[in-house]
């Protein structure tokens, strides 16, 4: 029996690359201060009432939803737990070192670069076939319940928006440019940035599941 060999180094490096520009494309949009998407407005809000970094609380949250991971029996692949660390960490390092952005014009080349490196970043992630952010995998494994996908996308959407605007987080124009552009972005990176399978290799050869076709994305 035979099974695919995917080309681990060339996954790991778009992995954390992706990842990497995930959270500076993240940081773009809070340091632009228009709005963010919908998850940091809620880290965002979290951030303003109780203290900690914006990126401390992606960390956190990501590990709070994951536990979530546990009834709908989903399972993380490494991409996963990546994400997790290394997108928050990137946010509080930008958000650290780089002052926010004040000038109108300024502000929407930031917002709008922000939004396309996010799509981009999104892109790259996911094609690297090594598991679903935390958010995606519960999306998906809510709906593998027999919900909408659209449905539960939204109302998960909706709930963390509305309690991080609750909460103090900005929401603006850029988290409707969110909203409205990275659907189509992403449409467009992830088929171009998905790494396909590598040579097939006879199953039981001792390559680790974890690497296995059915870590992928979507």
């Amino acid at each position: 029996m035979m099974r695919m060999q995917p080309p681990r180094v060339r996954r790991l490096v778009q992995l954390y690359l992706g990842l990497v520009l995930f959270g500076v494309s993240s940081s773009m949009l809070l340091l632009a201060g228009l709005g963010v998407d919908p998850w940091d407005v809620f880290h965002q809000g979290l951030s303003r009432r109780l203290g900690l970094g914006v990126g401390t609380w992606a960390i956190i949250v990501g590990v709070a939803v994951l536990l979530l991971w546990i009834p709908l029996r989903q399972r993380p692949g490494f991409g996963t737990l990546s994400n997790v660390l290394v997108v928050g960490l990137v946010i509080d390092l930008m958000l650290d070192i780089v002052p926010p952005v004040h000038a109108l014009p300024a502000q929407v080349v930031v917002m709008v670069g922000g939004v396309v490196l996010n799509g981009i970043a999104t892109g790259a992630y996911i094609g690297a076939g090594l598991g679903p952010g935390p958010r995606d995998g519960l999306m998906t494994g809510l709906a593998a319940r027999g919900h909408s996908i659209r449905i539960v996308r939204t109302s998960i959407e909706l709930t963390v928006l509305c309690t991080g605007w609750l909460l103090g987080g900005t929401v603006g124009v850029g988290t409707v440019v969110y909203a409205l552009g990275i659907g189509p972005i992403a449409h467009v990176t992830i088929p171009r940035l998905r790494i396909p399978l590598g040579d097939p290799v006879p199953a039981g050869s001792g390559e680790p599941a974890l690497f296995s076709a059915g870590d992928t994305a979507t």
